[in-house]
């Protein structure tokens, strides 16, 4: 009897774990993602803002299936590297972690609308750039260092 291919020859066995599986799907979607609040203002420059918008976008993704593996937020940007639905696009996940995040850290934030009275947190634009196996690691190393890259001193009140 011959032996089963499970996905292909190229199919590698360290990375067997990390693939993500459905009906009809067996890969992996992985993503560094970028954006900044409107008119690039430093909105995020206290401590306790820095981690309000964390969770606002950790929550944001928990309810759509996208996994952050790395997440930073500068004063005037956020950056990190996710992994998304195989099924869902970049635009469409930076869609839902954009709007909800805006309006959860409107909620928990309400002076916040002071500065944005119509509501829109995030500007329009946004980067994404695909990654694999190789390139990971140095995003994410890329994304952990960005204290250090930009020289942020954090407000602690």
């Amino acid at each position: 009897m011959q032996k089963q291919i499970l996905v292909s020859e190229s199919y590698n066995k360290a990375y067997e774990n990390e693939y993500e599986r459905g009906n009809h799907v067996v890969g992996i979607s992985r993503w560094e993602f970028e954006w900044c609040p409107k008119y690039r203002y430093n909105m995020f420059r206290k401590w306790k803002y820095k981690k309000l918008i964390e969770a606002c976008i950790r929550r944001a993704a928990s309810m759509w299936g996208i996994k952050w593996i790395e997440l930073n937020v500068q004063p005037d940007h956020v950056q990190g590297t996710a992994s998304i639905p195989m099924n869902k696009s970049p635009a469409w996940a930076l869609h839902k972690l954009k709007g909800i995040s805006a309006r959860l850290f409107f909620k928990n934030h309400p002076k916040a609308r002071l500065r944005y009275p119509k509501g829109n947190l995030w500007s329009r634009g946004k980067f994404a750039a695909s990654l694999g196996f190789i390139t990971i690691e140095a995003a994410n190393e890329y994304v952990r260092n960005q204290d250090e890259h930009h020289g942020t001193v954090w407000m602690m009140e």
